[in-house]
């Protein structure tokens, strides 16, 4: 954690936009006539097809959410692209972009092998898929110490987190009709998780004050880092003679969770409406071989390693002093390592999904919907609310167009699907790319690509 630490740790998590993927289903696709996956969002929805999903390819969503974005990370300054810590750039400028509570998530589901058709008096799906999940959280005194030095003396980079996790799952859904009540669907789905690594970290507390002569440090952190082979490696600091955690190391690798999880859904239909809530992936992983690093609670650091000379010339001038600083941040924290913790249990990030649609009675080939979706994920929670049209003109072809606000803003979002004998394919994006920097980065970390392939019969 050293080598430019601040600076690192800034252009790493913004990079999450451009290399990762956070809706873990395409919500343009809700309302959509003969959208395969709908069932993966609501698990009452049922089809009038059996279908293969082309391996590998029947199901990708890539996406990303947040309110810190990569414009606010890089700039363009002569023609050459710079952090925001460069002094070309203004301090109120950098600083105008940033927020107290800086977020950006990033998931990836990617349906291995899936399948669906009619059986047992109702419709049933199974599927392989593998899910990634990445969140943090940066409070904005982290990118002003970056960006500023020692202009404010104080500062509280508290609560700067994040969380990561990996697993596969086998899932099976089954819904049918409730006869005894028209109008009426039910659905559930139950997944059998065998987890891949998860690493959570807690920044609870760090306040930092810069003097002349001497600097003071309030910390207190934890992480938890669950992936098999994985041992943290250990230095000295100099300074204080304490031993600290300074970084991780990987030996052997293979699973190191298991769990289970619950989609749970129902739909009403009622006259030209269409009523629906679900609640996806209510469950946990348990797991194993957690490596422990911890302050042990709240501490305070005391010392002169650090001095601030107001000569910008001096050895010790802020500038310098600034630079040691950045490049010892791990030492701050001074992290004790306290080995194998044993297994940790961890809910997964449900969503909850509550939808309105209404079909025009006139033409009722295109229809309106009302989404609802809410991920609850402590820290993590997000909301949104998303307004379509959705029409199907042709039975080889339907589409849709949407608008959406909430906890990161506002998007447009739209979905295609071309359905022909034995084949079809589907493109949709939640959040469509804006503009992009010259290496193709999006400027805005909200972003979400939907492709697929499977075979219908």
């Amino acid at each position: 954690m050293n080598n430019i630490y601040i600076k690192g740790a800034a252009l790493a998590l913004c990079s999450l936009a451009t290399v990762a993927a956070a809706a873990q289903n395409t919500y343009s696709g809700y309302f959509l006539e003969n959208y395969t996956y709908r069932s993966q969002m609501n698990p009452a929805f049922g089809s009038d097809r059996n279908y293969v999903g082309f391996p590998g390819l029947g199901n990708i969503n890539i996406a990303t959410r947040g309110n810190l974005h990569t414009s606010a990370v890089f700039y363009n300054l002569d023609g050459r692209t710079v952090l925001f810590t460069n002094p070309g750039v203004g301090v109120a400028e950098a600083m105008g972009k940033f927020h107290d509570d800086n977020r950006i998530q990033a998931n990836l589901k990617l349906n291995i092998l899936n399948a669906g058709f009619k059986a047992f008096g109702g419709y049933n799906t199974v599927g392989i898929n593998a899910v990634a999940n990445v969140g943090a959280g940066i409070p904005g005194a982290f990118f002003s110490l970056a960006k500023e030095g020692v202009a404010n003396k104080t500062y509280d980079i508290s609560n700067l987190r994040a969380h990561a996790d990996a697993y596969a799952e086998v899932a099976f859904n089954h819904s049918r009709e409730i006869k005894q009540v028209k109008g009426l669907r039910v659905g559930a789905a139950v997944k059998f998780l065998v987890g891949a690594g998860n690493v959570d970290a807690y920044f609870h507390e760090a306040d930092l004050t810069l003097g002349e002569n001497s600097w003071t440090a309030r910390t207190n952190a934890d992480i938890y880092a669950s992936v098999k082979g994985l041992t943290y490696s250990r230095s000295t600091n100099e300074n204080t003679g304490h031993e600290y955690v300074s970084g991780a190391e990987m030996g052997t690798y293979g699973p190191n969770g298991f769990g289970m999880a619950f989609d749970l859904g129902a739909e009403y239909e009622w006259s030209d409406w269409n009523f629906s809530a679900a609640l996806i992936d209510l469950g946990f992983i348990s797991w194993g071989n957690t490596q422990w690093a911890t302050t042990g609670g709240t501490k305070t650091v005391n010392t002169d390693a650090f001095t601030f000379n107001v000569d910008d010339d001096a050895s010790n001038s802020f500038d310098n002093e600034l630079d040691r600083l950045r490049n010892q941040f791990s030492e701050l924290y001074e992290l004790e390592d306290r080995g194998d913790s044993g297994s940790r249990a961890r809910m997964l990030g449900a969503t909850l999904n509550l939808a309105a649609q209404y079909r025009l009675p006139m033409y009722k080939k295109l229809s309106f919907g009302l989404l609802n979706s809410t991920r609850i994920q402590g820290a993590y929670t997000w909301t949104q609310f998303r307004l379509s049209a959705n029409v199907a003109p042709v039975k080889c072809f339907s589409a849709g167009a949407n608008v959406a606000v909430g906890t990161f803003g506002w998007s447009f979002g739209w979905v295609a699907n071309v359905k022909v004998t034995g084949f079809n394919l589907f493109l949709g994006m939640d959040h469509t790319l804006g503009k992009l920097a010259k290496p193709g980065v999006p400027l805005n970390s909200n972003m979400a690509v939907n492709f697929g392939i499977d075979f219908p019969f």
